[in-house]
């Protein structure tokens, strides 16, 4: 599950057999888990985090997109 990302707590990632599906990265920290999708940029999975810690995590890939698809395009095509 290669790292893509690290800001103010979170680890952004994806999993090796992620090919199957759309765009998305998954977001760590502290036991709390989330996985978003990036185009657009939407929620998919939480388990943990409070609104005000989504808004941050939205924030950061919103920030970030760009390099999230290059990164994801490139491992997997």
């Amino acid at each position: 599950m290669p790292t893509i990302h690290r800001e103010r707590g979170f680890r952004f990632f994806f999993f090796s057999n992620d090919f199957e599906e759309k765009p998305h990265i998954h977001i760590e920290s502290a036991g709390k888990y989330a996985k978003f999708w990036l185009e657009p940029i939407e929620i998919s999975k939480n388990y943990g985090y409070n609104e005000r810690e989504l808004n941050i995590i939205a924030d950061i890939i919103k920030r970030n997109k760009n390099i999230f698809l290059r990164r994801w395009n490139e491992y997997f095509n």
